[in-house]
């Protein structure tokens, strides 16, 4: 086995580690860079909600109070608000959805399915967990969804949401008296979860590992050719060489001329200690020579 083949057999063990490694932890990195995108995602549109919600209950409501009192209003119900923000946002982004999931809603459109189901059970028996990150599978792949508990923590909720005898006439005659009542006070009673999908940041991801581990291929690929050149100009040819002028030696040619020699490294020191066995060899010769004629 040549030298040049010892060299590159190394050198390609060492790639394909190097290539191994580096893509497993850069696969990584992007993986979980992408899921962080769609998470700050997930928090941004949860935000955007919570802020709709809280103008509604703060700006729109009163504004509403004297009408509310003649005629149920849904405008008024921040749940509604945040609903209506979504449907929007949902015209260009249908695979984000927004929903106030609940057991016992007023509304059934509210009504939480099994999955969310799970989210609310999850709350239930985290009394102090504020949050919930996790994913699924859907028809067009992973989503991963975000919950917030919804805990009635304001009394005034249970206005309408305690006994129905208590709700106001224009609820009872909008969604009737048989849902959304029998809340109580610190109450896990849903959740609210955004779901966001992940298949665009992780086509993205993947995307960007194959540039990446091309990239990482072809600089080994180059520094490979780059190695290989240096190693034939800095020790193959030079070795060649003294092989060379050594077979002419052994052969019993002393006529040859000294390897021309140039530089400081470890082959130039090579060549000079050839040199210098070259003339020792030739003058031992002359002299045994000499002695013989004598």
């Amino acid at each position: 086995m040549g030298l040049r083949l010892k060299f590159n057999l190394v050198l390609s063990i060492a790639t394909l580690l190097g290539v191994l490694c580096s893509g497993l932890l850069g696969y990584n990195i992007l993986q979980e860079n992408a899921r962080e995108e769609v998470l700050e995602k997930a928090r941004i549109m949860m935000e955007s909600a919570l802020a709709v919600r809280h103008y509604t209950v703060n700006e729109v409501k009163p504004l509403l109070a004297v009408q509310q009192r003649r005629q149920f209003i849904p405008q008024t119900v921040p749940a509604y608000a945040a609903h209506s923000y979504v449907k929007a946002l949902q015209k260009k982004y249908p695979n984000y959805s927004y929903k106030e999931a609940t057991l016992n809603p007023t509304n059934p459109a509210n009504r939480a399915t099994e999955w969310e189901s799970d989210i609310i059970s999850w709350f239930r028996n985290s009394e102090t967990s504020e949050e919930l990150v996790g994913e699924r599978q859907t028809a067009t792949g992973p989503s991963l969804y975000l919950g917030h508990p919804i805990r009635i923590t304001n009394p005034a909720c249970l206005s309408c949401h305690g006994k129905p005898s208590e709700a106001p006439e224009t609820l009872i005659n909008t969604y009737g008296d048989s849902n959304g009542f029998g809340w109580k006070l610190n109450e896990v009673v849903g959740a609210q979860v955004v779901s966001v999908p992940m298949s665009v940041p992780l086509k993205r991801a993947e995307e960007t590992f194959y540039v990446f581990i091309g990239s990482l291929i072809g600089v080994f690929l180059l520094l490979g050719v780059l190695l290989n050149i240096m190693l034939h100009v800095i020790v193959i040819k030079p070795v060649r060489r003294v092989s060379e002028k050594a077979d002419e030696v052994s052969m019993g040619n002393l006529n040859v001329e000294e390897l021309n020699i140039k530089g400081s490294d470890e082959v130039a020191s090579l060549g000079r200690s050839f040199n210098r066995m070259h003339r020792s060899l030739d003058n031992a010769l002359k002299m045994l020579d000499e002695t013989m004629d004598d």
